[in-house]
């Protein structure tokens, strides 16, 4: 049975490991910006939790217990963090990374994305499908692990130079990093690497990242990628990892009613949780794509984690 926890409160945010890594490439320089996007950041949080986590939970309740305002609640896609909170570790899926390579691209379907917040669905999302076989981070990591001799010869390290060329040097507010200067540019490189040598040794460590590499539900039952996580997701599919767990954020209507069957509650929440462990990836391409489907790619021999290797450090 599916029990609610004692506390909704979100857990303590992670030390991801990119965090240590990229410490020596932090440019005194972008300390302002980073401390306007953190607090940007911890405002919206403190909103969230003050305000928002007690209007969501008082709804959920509501519908759980089918008193005034079930329905519509049902409707607004009921509130995910609350759903989150009462399924943990059920809404985690084991898969194998090779086979998850569709994403929801929201172009197909006018740009329009649902809403974060809600764990229902509507609509044609589902349709609109990318291929993260040919998107820019398995390129990137691709492009890096084949040039690792001479990371020079990349395409990220080519497009960088040439803004640093230009006067434009990449930066990202959120890192605190400044490529201002080729050295900078090859050890940015040297550490997206590293990540990559490190998860052939170890295997895949989901307490590493920001993120959980979240995966939403379509309406037949498979899984399409979505927000976060990518990076790590294709050093998994460059590496041939047998599996990576992935965590649900949403699911189709049309996947929920015929799940739910129009009950409510922890009735509600246990179909769902033991439908969800039957879901796999969706490999096929969407009616609504926004690009022309190119068809499989050849993978390289995969590479298994070494068993005695230790840890990060």
């Amino acid at each position: 049975m599916v029990r609610a926890s004692q506390n909704h409160s979100p857990s303590p945010p992670r030390l991801p490991v990119e965090d240590v890594a990229f410490r020596d490439l932090l440019d005194p320089r972008m300390k302002w910006g980073i401390r306007r996007a953190r607090l940007q950041a911890s405002l919206k949080a403190a909103f969230q939790r003050s305000v928002g986590e007690t209007v969501e939970e008082s709804l959920f309740r509501r519908w759980a217990t089918g008193k005034a305002g079930c329905r519509w609640a049902e409707r607004r896609g009921l509130p995910r963090r609350s759903i989150e909170a009462r399924l943990g570790q059920a809404l985690i899926v084991h898969v194998d990374p090779r086979a998850l390579i569709r994403d929801f691209n929201a172009k197909g379907i006018g740009g329009k994305r649902p809403s974060s917040s809600a764990f229902i669905w509507d609509g044609e999302w589902d349709q609109s499908r990318g291929d993260l076989r040919r998107g820019s981070r398995y390129r990137f990591i691709s492009d890096l692990d084949e040039h690792r001799d001479d990371l020079s010869q990349t395409e990220r390290f080519r497009q960088y130079r040439s803004r640093l060329e230009s006067g434009y040097p990449w930066s990202s507010y959120q890192q605190g990093i400044l490529l201002d200067t080729e050295e900078k540019i090859m050890a940015y490189l040297r550490t997206y690497l590293g990540f990559l040598d490190d998860m052939a040794a170890h295997g895949f460590n989901a307490e590493l990242g920001k993120d959980d590499l979240g995966v939403a539900v379509t309406r037949d039952g498979r899984l399409l990628k979505i927000n976060r996580g990518l990076h790590r997701l294709a050093m998994a599919q460059r590496l041939g990892l047998a599996s990576v767990p992935v965590v649900v954020r949403a699911v189709h209507r049309d996947w929920w009613e015929r799940v739910v069957e129009g009950e409510r509650g922890e009735t509600a929440l246990a179909r769902v949780a033991e439908a969800l462990q039957h879901t796999t990836p969706e490999t096929r391409p969407g009616e609504r794509d926004p690009g022309e489907d190119l068809g499989p790619i050849e993978w390289p021999a995969p590479r298994h984690p070494d068993p005695c290797a230790d840890g990060l450090s």
